[in-house]
């Protein structure tokens, strides 16, 4: 059985060898994201058929040793023509049901990629309708490349480790001192489980052998350099207080992802709280401070347990106002960030694209 769609999960050989063979002579970061198997046009991206042979090189549906001759068979036509046309009966052959709903799950996804022409179009096709209809892994792995692309090979290494927080998820440890920290929670994770030390410390674990605790570096203008050499092992935390290095990076990919999807300048600056009598629009950063943000914005009462899960507060403001639409052009618009009830921080920077009061459909 091949793992599931919604489980992250480790390239295979044949998907690292076609991911390193597009690698970039510049600051290729990220490389296993899939973004160097993409073509531009006029700035746009498009599909490429190796960029579907890596999809179809996933772990969960490339073939293993117990692998039936229908689903060999499948692999290797879609291999040879990534975007052939898969009948159900081609997937009903195959003898593994995981494998099947895998198949399922994948082949719909492609298609969405292939329904229209560029990949910007089939993310924000992903928000219409009644909600996103393929597995979030996939969406992350889709934000990541815009991502990529939004910085380009002179990205500053800030704010790539910043862009991490809007495709992975972050755990929030607020220290005795009043700093906030983010770190990636995959990374926590797996540290609790090995002390650092791989499959070594998981032996270690079972063998109920004390291993050393490891605290995670910080990162910030003075150790920065020091990413590129660790940009996917996702093991940097950073202080989210105001004035730290690393905030301003995370605004500063906020508004370029802004003006990369919407076309317009935009510019954010960090908030201590709102105190506008004309507030007229606010947008949450993920799924708490919406609800808190709404709240707020309705009089409604906020208990102080909620109240103190809000990390940070935001104002964007359209460099042009004309952008705006025109009953509110020229005023601010609020955003924020908080962590879950497991102090957890879950970006969703789609909400900066579908929710911003645009002057246009």
């Amino acid at each position: 059985m091949h793992g599931a769609c919604a489980a992250g999960a480790r390239q295979c050989a044949p998907l690292r060898h076609l991911l390193l063979r597009y690698a970039s002579p510049m600051q290729n970061f990220w490389p296993s994201s899939g973004y160097n198997l993409l073509q531009s046009n006029n700035g746009a991206l498009v599909v490429t058929d190796d960029f579907l042979r890596a999809l179809y090189l996933r772990p969960e549906i490339a073939p293993v040793a117990e692998s039936c001759a229908a689903e060999l068979a499948l692999h290797q036509a879609l291999m040879s023509e990534p975007r052939r046309a898969v009948g159900g009966t081609e997937i009903l052959l195959m003898k593994d049901p995981d494998v099947q709903a895998n198949y399922r799950v994948v082949l719909k996804f492609r298609d969405r990629l292939l329904a229209v022409p560029t990949l910007e179009a089939a993310y924000v096709n992903l928000f219409k309708g009644d909600g996103v209809d393929v597995p979030p892994l996939f969406v992350f792995e889709l934000t990541q490349i815009f991502l990529r692309h939004v910085l380009g090979d002179a990205a500053d290494p800030l704010e790539a480790r910043m862009a991490e927080c809007l495709f992975r998820v972050q755990k929030i440890s607020i220290l005795e001192d009043g700093a906030v920290m983010a770190a990636d929670d995959e990374a926590i994770e797996v540290y609790a489980e090995t002390g650092g030390f791989g499959s070594l410390g998981e032996l270690l674990k079972k063998q109920n052998t004390p291993t050393r605790s490891v605290d995670l570096d910080v990162l910030n203008d003075d150790n920065k350099a020091a990413y590129w050499e660790r940009d996917e092992r996702h093991d940097f935390a950073v202080s989210l207080n105001r004035g730290q290095p690393a905030l301003d990076a995370l605004m500063r990919v906020l508004e370029k992802w802004v003006k990369r999807f919407l076309g317009v300048e935009v510019e954010i600056k960090h908030k201590r709280e709102v105190d506008d009598k004309m507030w007229v629009w606010h947008v949450g950063l993920d799924a708490t401070a919406s609800g808190v943000l709404n709240d707020l914005y309705n009089n409604n009462s906020v208990e102080e347990e909620r109240m103190n899960r809000l990390l940070c507060l935001f104002e964007l403001r359209f460099k042009n106002p004309a952008d705006m639409r025109a009953n509110i052009s020229g005023k601010p618009v609020y955003l924020a960030m908080a962590m879950d009830a497991e102090n957890k921080l879950k970006l969703k920077p789609q909400n900066l694209l579908l929710n911003l009061p645009l002057n246009r459909a």
